[in-house]
């Protein structure tokens, strides 16, 4: 019960903003549903691509997606996921893989901030610099494929603040952008089997209705309040992966310390006595 509530809001939230698929689903698994990492970015992805499949009709038949955008992005961030895939079947098991984590929180914060601070925000900037959004979507595509996150978050706050389209076009887009990854991404774990189908169940029994219930209500939303909602969601989702990322690493680094009864004792050296000693 506690999943399906769970999915529903995080379904909610992908349905609105196109946000919190995996940023939120992959601590939550992690946290309350006690999975492997492997095994909560793996069902993470088949969870986020459900959802952005079922988003994805409503924001088409709006025309609310930029084509030429979502290609560029593509481009680069397909590539990306397949190193960060690549990535994560290498250091899943390594100290320093929640560094990555907490490093991709601290960028989506302060990336997010942008959105609020508008003498940086440039929205001529993918108009006039196309060629820079395959090696902008290349770092997201590879934090994605390592942890699942980052994808609808890092998308629609670079398209937010650096392009010209409307707030509910960068949703469109990023869904679709979203949903081109999640794809490849659930095609690899699935063929690992690092995916829990049962908690996927749970999941998506309350997210279907949570992203429809999004898509029906995301044209309701006035422009401004979608814009500062992307934008807060973001950065709770990077206080997520900060959290997460800095208690994963402080639980590897006690579970690396060996034991009292386990540490090397020094061999007992008895001293002679100095009356003993040679002169």
């Amino acid at each position: 019960m506690m999943l399906s509530t769970l999915g529903f809001f995080i379904a909610l939230a992908v349905g609105l903003t196109g946000i919190g698929g995996g940023s939120f689903t992959v601590p939550a698994l992690l946290l309350i549903a006690g999975l492997p990492t492997t095994a909560a970015v793996g069902t993470a992805f088949v969870f986020a691509g459900v959802l952005r499949l079922i988003a994805a009709p409503f924001y088409l038949l709006g025309r609310q997606v930029h084509g030429h955008y979502l290609w560029a992005l593509l481009k680069g961030a397909i590539p990306g996921l397949l190193i960060g895939t690549l990535f994560l079947t290498w250091m899943s098991d390594g100290a320093r893989a929640p560094l990555v984590v907490v490093m991709l929180g601290v960028v989506l914060a302060a990336s997010s901030c942008v959105t609020f601070v508008q003498r940086i925000q440039n929205p001529r900037f993918a108009k006039r610099n196309p060629r820079w959004l395959p090696w902008l979507a290349l770092p997201i595509g590879a934090q994605y494929g390592f942890s699942s996150t980052g994808a609808g978050a890092l998308g629609s706050v670079l398209l937010l603040n650096y392009s010209e389209l409307a707030p509910l076009r960068v949703v469109g887009t990023d869904i679709l952008f979203g949903l081109a990854l999640a794809v490849i991404g659930s095609a690899f774990h699935w063929s690992i089997g690092s995916i829990d189908q049962w908690t996927l169940v749970q999941l998506l029994a309350g997210g279907i209705p949570g992203v429809l219930l999004g898509c029906a209500f995301a044209q309701r939303v006035p422009v401004k309040r979608l814009k500062a909602t992307i934008a807060v969601i973001a950065m709770l989702a990077a206080s997520q992966l900060v959290w997460n990322g800095t208690r994963s690493f402080v639980a590897n680094q006690a579970s690396s310390i060996p034991a009292e009864g386990d540490r090397p004792t020094a061999p007992n050296v008895q001293i002679p006595s100095p009356a003993l000693l040679p002169y």
